[in-house]
């Protein structure tokens, strides 16, 4: 018994629930696939379908036999596209997540030169800032930023990420630096107006008295203005009109180009993560994988995070 094909064939005939169907999808007679099932279950010693003249269904034991045979080929298909034309070859449907404004700076141009890599590998890319169910809303993987949950699913740190003060030039001039975090208390704080969002504030790392030790504190700084988008924050701080709180790979660039002014860096907290997020190590499709190891590579690559968005 073939049996890579014997599994194709079971697969086929539970998935299109007829053994016509499957047979015509295969080119041959739905004699040979009934043979070909009969052998299969008589190998196994047990029913795994049931048929009538009108449909086929599938026990229980048929079912979670199905989910290993289809997982069982993909790990086959996996394997041979990594050896074809000489090197890595993904094909199929990419379905990927990020938070909306890391997203549209740092995901979505990179899509298109994966695409170039990979033409077979179709991509769907969702930016929102919640949080994604990637098994029950059949996402393939996300990129989340900041501190994970504890959760069932696998991730993987493919940058980091710091969290500063930055403010412009300009408004440093007119209302002068805070040299420790309680002087914010004195200096108009852009903030994130969203219930969900920084609900613990801005985190600091200070001294512990009479100690060489520090510890982390938050503090919910104020002002004039606050709104629930980053992207309006990061446009107000540039324009001079206060401090803001903001990530790294949001304000690098800037940074660099001296748009903005770091302030309070020797009490920044310790760096998080940017992290790509999937359901499952041991089975990852090969797109999943490639797309991982792109944006890693993307990300670590000298002054990625220097350049302008």
């Amino acid at each position: 018994m073939d049996k890579l094909k014997v599994f194709e064939s079971f697969v086929s005939v539970a998935t299109k629930g007829s053994l016509t169907a499957a047979a015509r999808a295969e080119g041959v007679a739905p004699a040979i696939m009934g043979r070909r099932l009969d052998a299969l279950e008589e190998h196994l010693g047990v029913k795994l379908l049931v048929r009538t003249t009108r449909r086929i269904n599938l026990t229980h034991e048929g079912s979670a036999f199905l989910e290993d045979c289809q997982r069982l080929l993909g790990e086959v298909a996996n394997a041979e596209a990594s050896v074809s034309a000489g090197g890595l070859k993904a094909s199929g449907h990419l379905r990927i997540t990020a938070p909306a404004g890391f997203g549209r700076r740092h995901v979505a141009p990179l899509v298109p030169r994966f695409r170039a890599i990979h033409p077979d590998v179709s991509i769907s890319l969702n930016l929102s800032d919640r949080v994604v169910d990637l098994a029950g809303e059949g996402f393939d993987c996300a990129v989340r930023v900041g501190d994970l949950p504890d959760s069932s699913l696998v991730s993987m740190r493919i940058a980091d990420n710091r969290r500063l003060c930055v403010a412009a030039p300009a408004y440093l001039a007119q209302r002068g630096t805070p040299q420790r975090p309680a002087d914010l208390v004195h200096h108009d704080c852009l903030t994130l107006s969203s219930d969900a969002s920084q609900t613990r504030g801005w985190a600091f790392k200070v001294p512990q008295r009479n100690t060489d030790a520090s510890e982390l504190i938050h503090l919910k700084p104020s002002g004039p203005m606050d709104c629930s988008d980053g992207q309006v924050l990061h446009d107000w701080c540039l324009s001079g009109l206060g401090i803001a709180w903001r990530s790294t790979w949001e304000v690098q660039a800037e940074v660099q180009t001296g748009q903005l002014v770091p302030v309070l860096e020797d009490f920044a907290a310790p760096s998080n993560g940017i992290h790509a997020v999937f359901s499952q190590r041991k089975h990852l499709p090969l797109r999943v994988r490639l797309w991982i190891d792109f944006l890693k590579a993307q990300y670590s690559q000298p002054h990625y995070w220097n350049a302008p968005a």
